[in-house]
C-alpha cells in the first residue's frame, strides 16, 4: 500500500527525493519513542529521518542515508479508529514525512496531498 501511495505522487514530487529510502517497520523503537517524549507506541504514524534538503550544504558528509519510516501497527490503530480509508491514511502520514525532507510547510504539503489524491 506504501508503494501505491508513492505512485499516487505527483512525478515532480517523487523524482526530486532522490535516495530517500522508505521503510516500513511495525512500531516505532523506544529510542525513537523516548527522543521524541512519546510515552504510546501507537501514537506515531511515521518519521523523517535525516537533514532536510533546505537545510543540507553539498559539504555535508553524510553518515545515513534519509529515511521515512512508516509504521505499520499504529497505522492500523489510526485507520481503525478515524474511519479514513487505509489508502488515504497512508499517502497522508508518506506526504507529511517526506514532505519533511524537502523542508516544506503544512500547506505545501496539503497541495502535494491533494494532487495525489488523497485527503
Amino acid at each position: 500500500m506504501a508503494a501505491i501511495a508513492w505512485d499516487r505522487l505527483p512525478d515532480a514530487f517523487r523524482s526530486r527525493a532522490g535516495d530517500l529510502i522508505i521503510r516500513i517497520e511495525d512500531y516505532p523503537t523506544d529510542e525513537v519513542l523516548d527522543a521524541l517524549g512519546i510515552d504510546d507506541s501507537l501514537g506515531l504514524l511515521g518519521l523523517y529521518h535525516g537533514v532536510s534538503l533546505d537545510r543540507k550544504s553539498v559539504l555535508d558528509v553524510l553518515s545515513q542515508p534519509d529515511m521515512v519510516f512508516l509504521y505499520r501497527r499504529p497505522l492500523l490503530d489510526e485507520w481503525a479508529e478515524s474511519g479514513e480509508t487505509l489508502g488515504d491514511l497512508i499517502t497522508h502520514v508518506l506526504v507529511h514525512e517526506v514532505g519533511h525532507h524537502f523542508g516544506f510547510s503544512d500547506d505545501d504539503m496539503a497541495r502535494i496531498e491533494a494532487a495525489a489524491g488523497g485527503s
